[in-house]
């Protein structure tokens, strides 16, 4: 009977094929744009992720998901597409609202995407939620992403660059 109970215990935890790094995950989703098959394999990595056990890779999830719009032909599908990983990661930003990392994902896809898909109502709130929030980064591959990324896309002010030195 005790073995039963293991066995079941052992059946609900995502096979450790699926386990992946943030390291991982973050170069991936980097090629996800550049690769459909990327994109297939790093949202099929993140499947056992949603907003309650892992907020930010169910973010990536989130991102991946909008990625595959790019590589979808059919503009029905792309709309699909990039509305399912909106609202996917709108409910991971709101299971964590205070994860830097999560609202780079947003500012970066808000910060690249047409107009027209009236997705960039929170470009301001997030630039200065993660200038703020910047000291506090320990992660120093994250916080070199958020330098690069907000010198090439944040149109940052002189007092803004002073803060993220």
């Amino acid at each position: 009977m005790f073995q039963f109970f293991i066995f079941l215990a052992l059946s609900f935890s995502p096979p450790t094929e699926y386990t992946a790094t943030l390291s991982q995950v973050r170069n991936l989703y980097i090629e996800a744009n550049k690769s459909e098959k990327t994109c297939k394999e790093l949202i099929s990595l993140l499947e056992p992720f949603d907003a309650t056990n892992n907020p930010l890779y169910y973010g990536y999830k989130a991102g991946a998901t909008m990625i595959m719009a790019k590589h979808s032909v059919n503009p029905i599908s792309k709309l699909s597409w990039f509305n399912k990983g909106k609202k996917m990661l709108e409910t991971a930003i709101q299971a964590d609202n205070k994860d830097v990392e999560l609202r780079c994902l947003r500012f970066g896809i808000q910060s690249n995407i047409p107009s027209f898909l009236s997705y960039k109502q929170h470009l301001s709130l997030d630039k200065k939620f993660i200038i703020k929030s910047y000291p506090q980064v320990k992660d120093e591959v994250l916080r070199k992403n958020i330098v690069t990324f907000l010198t090439k896309w944040g149109q940052l002010s002189s007092e803004e660059k002073q803060l993220l030195k």
